[in-house]
């Protein structure tokens, strides 16, 4: 009795490395990944690529990837790998898979990198504001690690809010840059009552003079520009708030000085 043949397995095209997880706690890292080509593909501080793995409960016979965009933390001018901050969502399906992977492990990544948040239109001179909650805060790191040594923008004013000071990430860097003088770093926690920082979320930044007091500069909109990045809830009170103060949204047909980019 002959066998029937059995139908080939079919795979799908991991095209990078993972070349080393940095751990900030446990559910908090940045993942530096490589291009198996050894190129870097061209992007814009602000835009976004797409990572992904293999769907574990896909058959056999029809792989397929799990994807999922991230905000590039990396410079353009980093040319050995890209760097991606990411939180582990438990209950998702892509967070856990890249837990799993341990340094040497292929992953897809996108070559074609997209986004509209980007530092283009934003004038030399102005102030920069720059406001995040949780991870929002990657693409500031990208576009601080790129423009900050050409001295284009006088005043980094950038705000990282997050439930507990073990989520702040990039927290040395940003300290250290802060040392500096051109950097304000204002990190906020909500949730632990012995931090000795700033407390509350960062939409309490629009209460009475609470920005001035926490930052020393006032939300102008002749002089300042503002991104927001993060949970949309926040950037609608933002948004709201910063509206009301003369500021207005940002786009290619109608330039403005306030840039947002909504997280999930």
């Amino acid at each position: 009795m002959s066998s029937q043949p059995q139908p080939a397995r079919r795979t799908v095209e991991l095209n990078a490395t993972l070349l080393e997880r940095i751990d900030f706690n446990p559910e908090l890292a940045v993942f530096k990944i490589r291009p198996d080509s050894g190129r870097i593909p061209d992007f814009e501080p602000g835009q976004y690529t797409t990572l992904g793995l293999p769907d574990p409960a896909a058959p056999p016979e029809k792989p397929k990837l799990i994807r999922r965009a991230y905000s590039i933390a990396s410079s353009p001018n980093q040319k050995d790998c890209m760097e991606f901050y990411i939180v582990l969502v438990k209950e998702g399906k892509l967070t856990p898979l890249l837990w799993q992977l341990k340094s040497g492990d292929k992953i897809f990544m996108d070559d074609r990198c997209k986004g509209n948040f980007t530092m283009d239109g934003v004038p030399d001179g102005v102030e920069l504001v720059m406001i995040s909650t949780g991870t929002g805060l990657a693409p500031y790191i990208s576009m601080m690690r790129t423009y900050r040594p050409t001295k284009r923008w006088p005043k980094w004013i950038i705000i990282n809010g997050v439930r507990h000071a073990v989520d702040l990430g990039y927290k040395e860097e940003l300290e250290a840059a802060a040392k500096e003088g051109d950097v304000v770093y204002v990190p906020m926690v909500t949730r632990d009552p012995d931090y000795p920082g700033v407390k509350g979320r960062v939409t309490s930044l629009l209460e009475d003079n609470r920005f001035e007091e926490v930052t020393g500069s006032r939300l102008d909109p002749q002089r300042c520009h503002v991104f927001l990045c993060g949970n949309p809830q926040m950037i609608v009170q933002m948004q709201e708030g910063l509206e009301k103060l003369g500021f207005k949204v940002h786009s290619k047909r109608e330039p403005g000085n306030l840039h947002i980019e909504k997280y999930w």
